[in-house]
């Protein structure tokens, strides 16, 4: 188990306890909405409650148009029968709509309704029986009455009650049967009654007609499951979501504070480091040139030598892993400036010049004229242009050549190219010498001793530059690094604007540095 420290919980590494609750919050929605996709549907409470929730939301607001529908039916049905009857039917409507009413806002308030669900189902289903009844008493009233007229809007006040309660009643569907059966039963009872046996077709016509209305309402049940379905996937998908980002969140923070620690460590270590090896390499120094006296003994000499050059190896390798660090934190500030890259690698040609002549390596120098200067850091383009022209003489052979390029890109930039006729790169190994400590096979058996982060440092000042940095290798034939610089750091050379008194005298020029793209 790992242990966690005061140091760590200081800096933000221990177990954040916000964090941790809700991670519990998050992990708990995720099992609830699992259990809820996986369920049938009916069989689930969490479905169950979301569906009962709709019953009642959608009967309490279909109330106002039911009275007001039973209100036109009296006033119509007024015409047949005395206003003392329609009024008790009224009445009996008026009083089931209420119990449905209240029963609805009754749930809807209800803190908990979920611990009482089987209840609240039983009480619903009554309810919604007693308003099927309610409704089908107008087959009692309007019975007796003759006229052909009252029959058919007995027919129509039966049908259409039937389909409205079928849809206002989908979301539960025992509440749609009870409710239905009624209607079902006046319907027949008013048909044969009232008509005859002769008109069995009609009647069971009009008989199946609330049939037909409980099946759109399973089918409206079927739907309303599906998009509680969907809407229970996508909440799951937003807690994995929320997961995945507090996961991201903390793997980054680790990744900060490995960085941070990395960075604190080499930072003391190059401290402690240099403060040995500063004596080391004065004292070999001291040592090889024999500024006290001769060594009696010639092997002293050649350990100094030894000693010294091991020093500055080892020194080298310390600044080279602080450079790469500070690229890869994002710590190094460009100090820019209008530079000349024709200059800047004219000069680093010279101090290599040498190094070159020893080992009879040519080095060819093609660069275009008239180049603009450009907006960059130029210690950042004086180390990449040392390094890249330092690892071609390094691993062109004897008698080789290099071949230095500076010109225009097609885009409007400028780069800098720079070839060898060295052992070359296979192409599996080429991210293995980009990436930190990484050499190639050949270069492990041609090149002199390395520490393989050259070229890493290389590629971060280039892309803290904005630019692009390209490898090109041939086994055999030669390597090719190419750095480009974008457009938008090219200073155009513009002229100031004539004055009217003195547009005899030439203008002077002045470098702007050209916008974006």
């Amino acid at each position: 188990m790992r242990q966690v420290t005061a140091e760590m919980i200081e800096r933000g590494r221990g177990l954040d306890p916000r964090t941790a609750q809700q991670r519990r919050e998050i992990a708990s929605k995720i099992r609830e909405t699992r259990e809820r996709i996986t369920s049938s549907g009916s069989g689930h409470r969490a479905f169950d409650l979301e569906l009962m929730r709709q019953f009642a939301q959608s009967r309490k607001a279909a109330i106002p148009a039911m009275m007001g529908l039973a209100i036109v039916i009296a006033v119509v049905a007024n015409i047949w029968v005395p206003p003392i009857r329609i009024l008790g039917w009224i009445t009996f409507v008026a009083s089931a709509s209420a119990l449905s009413y209240g029963m609805a806002m009754k749930f809807l308030a209800d803190g908990e309704p979920e611990t009482r669900l089987h209840g609240w189902q039983r009480r619903f289903v009554i309810v919604e029986t007693l308003q099927g009844f309610a409704w089908a008493a107008i087959v009692v009233i309007l019975m007796p009455v003759a006229d052909e007229s009252a029959r058919m809007f007995v027919l129509f006040v039966l049908l259409l009650v039937a389909a409205m309660s079928a849809m206002l009643s989908a979301p539960l569907l025992m509440a749609v049967y009870c409710g239905l059966l009624p209607v079902t039963i006046a319907i027949i009872v008013f048909m044969q009654t009232t008509i005859g046996v002769g008109a069995l077709p009609l009647t069971i016509m009009a008989a199946a007609t609330p049939v037909y209305f409980a099946i759109l309402a399973k089918r409206l049940y079927t739907s309303n499951l599906k998009s509680l379905s969907l809407a229970m996937e996508k909440d799951d998908l937003i807690a994995e979501l929320e997961t995945a980002k507090l996961n991201s969140d903390e793997a980054r923070r680790r990744a900060e504070e490995a960085n941070l620690a990395k960075s604190r460590f080499l930072a003391t270590m190059s401290h402690e480091l240099r403060t040995p090896l500063n004596a080391i390499l004065g004292f070999s120094e001291v040592m090889k040139g024999e500024l006290f006296g001769s060594h009696s003994v010639q092997a002293y000499r050649e350990y100094s030598n030894d000693i010294h050059s091991s020093g500055e190896h080892l020194l080298k390798l310390i600044n080279e892993i602080l450079d790469l660090s500070r690229v890869e934190a994002g710590r190094v500030e460009l100090r820019e400036e209008s530079i000349a890259i024709a200059h800047i690698v004219e000069d680093c040609q010279h101090l290599l010049s040498l190094r070159a002549k020893k080992r009879e390596i040519t080095v060819i120098n093609t660069i275009e004229p008239n180049l603009p200067r450009i907006w960059a850091d130029e210690r950042a383009i004086r180390q990449v242009t040392l390094n890249l022209l330092t690892n071609a003489i390094k691993f062109t052979p004897q008698g080789g050549q290099v071949t230095i390029k500076v010109g225009w890109t097609a885009a409007g930039g400028q780069y800098i190219s720079i070839r060898d006729t060295g052992p070359g790169i296979p192409a599996d190994e080429i991210p293995v010498v980009l990436s930190s400590f990484g050499r190639g096979s050949m270069a492990q058996k041609n090149a002199e001793e390395g520490t393989g982060l050259g070229l890493p440092i290389v590629k971060g000042l280039v892309e803290l530059h904005g630019g692009t940095f390209m490898l090109k290798s041939e086994v055999r034939v030669g390597t090719e690094v190419i750095v480009i610089f974008p457009p938008e750091r090219i200073m155009d050379a513009l002229p100031h604007l004539s004055v009217a008194s003195d547009d005899t005298k030439p203008a002077p020029r002045k470098f702007v540095r050209r916008p974006a793209a």
